[in-house]
């Protein structure tokens, strides 16, 4: 038997605007839930973050929320941990992993309820180091997902490997990012990718495969992909007696009509399952330490240990920046909780707190990499957002009790923090 394991990625900014969420509401994720309303066989494993359940709430879009719950509670879709506001986590103090990580879960159970009960982790854009494993296991998950370029050994098909820490155990799986990829880039049929997954059995007894992409990948990205191939698969991989007679009106909405293979057939072969799973389909691999990397990560970004390049290229001066700037913005956050010590220094360094953490979000390098992704007006809302931390930080700190040499270094801290933004904003004008 061939298992295949599919993740779906439902995530949008905190800076996202209203009118673009319902598009992508109407364009992807209510067409998927309807999708996997008519394929009860399918199958999946859902990230979503908690900054995007929040938004859905907020905006009118509950009924995203249910329909996920709903499929949760059917037992169709399990859910993964993830950070709130989908920040770099490898490149985050260890303090703010772990905040991020509870955010998350926070916020997902009080929305998405007791369907929420997550056993695996999702790291925002897979971005991985050694660095975030104790929060993640702290956290009581089983599992991670990382990609492919992560696994330091030979491909694991038929076998589940895992990282060991301080006598704790943390599976290990790995995204097939070529395959992923291909689904992505819409460079793949259906019937080529069942083809695929058939061809690689050989003769193993059982495989698996484990694809991750985007949500908005489906409808919003790619018109009507959700249909031409998500839909078109799944009909394949329904089971004889349940099977439907013709593959769904959708597969021609494009001119993109193929005749795949009988229904049942693949079904034989193939099941659709979430990623935990896995864990008891397949025995324990061996014990390893997976590469620092991303899903964005190439081979020659290994080489030159670029691990997270989208996010903190060593060659691009306005990441540079930008982190220098968060750093001071976690600095004088930290502080002025520290320091606060009457109402209205209190209520200061909440608002700060709170700023922080959406100001961590991963979009503004992401539009700031030039890989080719560049669009200043997204950096510079990223770099809004971090101003609005530093100066409500900051206004704790002169408002509480601190002595003035405190409050005298965490305003040098300040201006620096201006220095570094006007430095960024002379580079959004050249570029």
């Amino acid at each position: 038997m061939i298992y295949w394991a599919q993740l779906l990625h439902f995530y949008q900014p905190p800076t996202q605007v209203p009118s673009v969420l319902k598009k992508i509401c109407d364009e992807s994720y209510r067409p998927l839930l309807r999708v996997f309303g008519e394929h009860p066989n399918a199958h999946v494993t859902v990230n979503i973050n908690g900054v995007l359940t929040d938004m859905l709430l907020d905006c009118g879009h509950n009924d995203v929320i249910e329909g996920l719950r709903h499929l949760a509670e059917k037992g169709q879709l399990e859910f993964t941990g993830t950070g709130k506001y989908h920040p770099i986590l490898p490149l985050l103090p260890g303090k703010e992993v772990r905040r991020q990580i509870d955010l998350n879960a926070q916020t997902n159970r009080r929305l998405l309820g007791k369907s929420y009960s997550p056993q695996g982790f999702f790291p925002p854009e897979m971005c991985y180091s050694s660095d975030i494993l104790q929060p993640i296991m702290d956290s009581g998950y089983r599992w991670i997902i990382l990609s492919g370029i992560a696994c330091p050994a030979e491909w694991p098909m038929d076998v589940v490997h895992r990282v060991e820490r301080n006598g704790r155990t943390l599976t290990l799986l790995f995204r097939d990012d070529v395959l992923s990829n291909r689904i992505s880039f819409q460079s793949l049929s259906a019937r080529e990718f069942i083809a695929h997954l058939q061809g690689w059995q050989g003769d193993r007894e059982s495989i698996y495969v484990v694809t991750a992409m985007d949500a908005e990948t489906f409808g919003h990205h790619i018109q009507d992909w959700e249909m031409t191939f998500l839909a078109s698969v799944y009909q394949e991989l329904e089971p004889a007696a349940e099977a439907v007679p013709e593959v769904r009106q959708a597969t021609a909405l494009a001119g993109q009509h193929e005749t795949l293979l009988t229904n049942g057939e693949a079904a034989d072969k193939i099941q659709m399952v979430t990623i935990s799973q896995l864990l008891d389909l397949f025995p324990q691999g061996q014990a390893m330490e997976p590469s620092p990397s991303s899903w964005s990560t190439l081979p020659d970004d290994m080489q030159n240990s670029n691990y997270y390049p989208l996010w903190q290229d060593r060659n691009n001066e306005v990441h540079r920046l930008q982190w220098e700037h968060l750093s001071i913005c976690i600095e004088l956050v930290n502080q002025a909780l520290e320091c606060a010590d009457n109402d209205e220094s209190r209520r200061s360094a909440t608002i700060a707190r709170g700023l922080l953490d959406r100001a961590e979000h991963s979009c503004q390098m992401w539009w700031a990499s030039n890989r080719p992704m560049w669009d200043i007006n997204l950096i510079h809302m990223g770099l809004l957002d971090q101003l609005r931390t530093v100066v409500n930080a900051y206004r704790a700190i002169s408002k509480s009790g601190a002595t003035d040499e405190t409050k005298r270094q965490c305003y040098y801290r300040a201006v620096a923090a201006r220095d570094i933004r006007n430095k960024l904003e002379d580079l959004l004008f050249v570029q």
